[in-house]
């Protein structure tokens, strides 16, 4: 049985220093979807994040 892969490739050059490069692999890039739309929401939301955690914040200090 073949071991799954990984959502990144790895890829490491004989140099000095020794160079290593990533790559998305298929199952990595099918997380772009989810992950766009989670930065999506946070740039959205951002302010109320921010202003709700300075709101916490002056209540416990």
């Amino acid at each position: 049985m073949e071991r799954p892969r990984h959502p990144r490739d790895r890829q490491a050059a004989p140099t000095v220093p020794v160079t290593v490069s990533y790559e998305l692999t298929d199952l990595g890039l099918s997380l772009h979807h989810i992950t766009r739309g989670l930065t999506n929401w946070a740039q959205t939301h951002m302010a109320e994040v921010l202003a709700n955690r300075e709101n916490d914040d002056s209540r416990t200090s």
